[in-house]
């Protein structure tokens, strides 16, 4: 069983890295490819959901790999190859043979490689790994068509900003490190660190979790990951990257618990992000932007569902947000492929023009609404359930959260059920686009659709308790009778009125208000402000200062060292020569001198000895 835990985490990269490696060459192959691999991996999730497994391998000197699969993650995992399959089987469908398929399915395979590894990690060491590869190959996937400059802006963008948030998993491991050197750093022992590392832990883990689901004040960056492909979208948004914050959440609440203060940060963060970034998706006039939104303020129910402990709450928010946010997005590429627009008004009659895809797109959307008895309304009110008895004013933030859900869900409905727009010359909307959907991309969106109704059980007894026995948590407090009704009743009211306001909804965006909200908040702009301007004008600083004062300092000591050579070589050089020359010239006398004696006759060797010692002989009698 551990090896199939091994496999299922290593197959998909493996295969990823090389369909990259293969470039173009495997262009043909990649998507079937693709697809038989998760097949695979779908069939390996299986088989570790029921067994869960545990695998220890040597990593570091006293601190082991480990990887582990117990409730939680058996559902993500199973979550997880499910939503990647079915977006590789559209995808497959949708990407033009002009485009790089083996590097967009690679990409599409490491991603969801690491979000497995993520999900299955049992230490901090392990969990690092899975986050910076997925974070890494969002970035690649955001700007998969490199060639225009605005997506790979866009791209750097969403890079930086989970960057930042992601330093705090490297504080927690640091403090982990320092509140016990001899650990494996395994997750289970966080809650029992002493202060004041529990408390840096728990602010690192916090930080990078709302930096990874795009909570508040993160929020920003997954309106620039729009600028990625629709399957991009599809699977980043609903099971992996941006859950992954949430899903963090959901694993350390023993560590947020621990800690007194993280258990109520975290629920707020969650609340107001659901109801704040439902706003800014209800001032959307792009679809896709739309869904960006709604995605952040749903994740804010997982949030909030591990902010007040209600793992069974957040996990079944989890599993249904997946399939209708999945669907939704690849039908919204469907469209853009087929009509060549993404806004609400260019649209407005593509539920119409195809009503197969119309009618899934109102499964979707009529989840995302959280209309009974679809799963997310059984989902929020099990998360309230838990929330009323932590907070009221909590409570109070989650029903109006699940009001705004409703009318940006059936708002976007309403736009795409209108009568079809005709021109003048009666030739359509005037768009440019394939005009099709192919009929093949229907059978994954059918199944998804599917699974939206069909997760409906899980919220209602007994399915609902069976599933929190999967989880392997404590039963949650189950709502009352009395908040089914209420919260059903302001969903449906909410869906109702949206409806009624109809073209209300194209006159929105030109009050400031709903500019501002449109906008996001203009939270990129107070990044820019806040941190980037400044980070910026630091870096500008520095560059002046190297420019001005090192380079200068540099150039003046070269040019110093420059003349002190030349003055070296026209005087010291021109001395030290003369007196190499004179040595020489000496040497050269005393030999000659020295030769001269030296003729091979006797006679004069014994004259020159006899001197010798007649020199010798006066020199001693003098001395004496």
């Amino acid at each position: 069983m551990s090896d199939a835990l091994l496999v299922l985490v290593l197959l998909p990269p493996a295969v990823g890295v090389s369909l990259l490696t293969a470039g173009r060459r495997a262009d043909r192959a990649a998507a079937p490819v693709a697809v038989t691999v998760m097949l695979a991996v779908a069939g390996l999730a299986l088989t570790v959901a029921s067994g869960r497994p545990a695998v220890r391998v040597p990593f570091l000197a006293g601190m082991p790999a480990e990887l582990s699969v117990d409730g939680l993650s058996a559902v993500l995992c199973l979550t997880v190859t499910a939503v990647t399959l079915l977006v590789l089987a559209h995808s497959a469908v949708e990407f033009g043979r002009d485009e790089s398929r083996s590097r967009f399915f690679g990409l599409m395979l490491l991603f969801a490689g690491s979000m497995l590894l993520t999900v299955t990690a049992a230490t901090l060491p392990v969990l690092l790994m899975g986050w910076e590869v997925m974070g890494a190959t969002s970035w690649a996937l955001i700007g998969f068509r490199w060639r225009d400059p605005e997506r790979t802006e866009a791209a750097n963008t969403a890079f930086l900003t989970t960057r930042t948030a992601d330093l705090g998993l490297y504080l927690a491991a640091g403090a982990a490190l320092a509140a016990d050197p001899t650990g494996t750093l395994a997750l289970r022992d966080l809650p029992g660190a002493g202060e004041p590392w529990r408390s840096v832990m728990t602010a690192g883990m916090i930080t990078a979790a709302l930096g990874k689901s795009a909570q508040l004040p993160f929020s920003f960056w997954l309106s620039r990951a729009m600028a990625g492909p629709s399957p991009v979208s599809a699977l980043l948004h609903s099971a992996a990257m941006v859950v992954a914050g949430a899903y963090l959440l959901l694993r350390v609440h023993p560590l947020l618990e621990a800690s007194a203060w993280g258990v109520p940060v975290v629920a707020w963060a969650g609340a107001l992000t659901a109801v704040v970034l439902g706003l800014v998706a209800l001032a959307q006039t792009d679809l896709k932007q739309l869904l960006a939104a709604s995605s952040c303020a749903q994740i804010g129910f997982m949030v909030l569902a591990a902010g007040t402990g209600a793992p069974t709450g957040g996990a079944l928010q989890l599993v249904a947000h997946a399939a209708a946010k999945s669907l939704l997005f690849l039908i919204a590429g469907a469209w853009l492929t087929a009509l060549g627009t993404r806004t609400l008004t260019g649209l407005s009659g593509a539920a119409r023009r195809y009503p197969a895809v119309g009618a899934l797109f109102t499964v979707g959307a009529l989840t995302l609404a959280g209309l009974p008895p679809l799963p997310l309304w059984g989902a929020k009110d099990l998360v309230l359930a838990s929330v009323f008895e932590a907070s009221p004013a909590l409570y109070a933030a989650g029903l109006a959260a699940a009001m705004v859900s409703a009318l940006y869900s059936v708002k976007a409905l309403w736009f795409v059920w209108q009568p079809v727009p005709t021109t003048a010359g009666g030739r359509g909307d005037g768009h440019s686009g394939t005009r099709r959907v192919p009929g093949r991309a229907l059978p994954p969106l059918a199944v998804l659709a599917s699974a939206c109704v069909a997760s409906s059980v899980l919220a209602f007894d007994p399915a609902r308790a069976a599933f929190t026995r999967v989880l392997g948590s404590a039963p949650q407090p189950a709502p009352n009778t009395w908040e089914l009704v209420a919260g059903a009743v302001l969903v449906v009211g909410a869906a109702g009125l949206a409806w009624a306001w109809g073209r209300r909804w194209a006159a929105l965006p030109a009050t400031a208000g709903a500019a501002f909200l449109g906008r996001w908040l203009r939270l990129e702009d107070a990044a820019r402000l806040a941190v980037t301007g400044p980070v910026l004008a630091a870096a500008r600083a520095a560059a002046r200062f190297d420019d001005r004062v090192l380079d200068r300092a540099v150039r003046g000591a070269g040019r110093g060292a420059y003349e002190l050579a030349r003055w070296t070589d026209r005087r010291l050089e021109t001395a030290l020569t003369s007196a190499v020359s004179a040595v020489a010239s000496a040497c050269r006398s005393l030999g000659r001198a020295a030769r001269r004696p030296q003729t091979g006759q006797l006679h004069q060797y014994l004259a020159q000895a006899v001197a010798a010692f007649t020199v010798l002989a006066l020199v001693f009698l003098l001395v004496k």
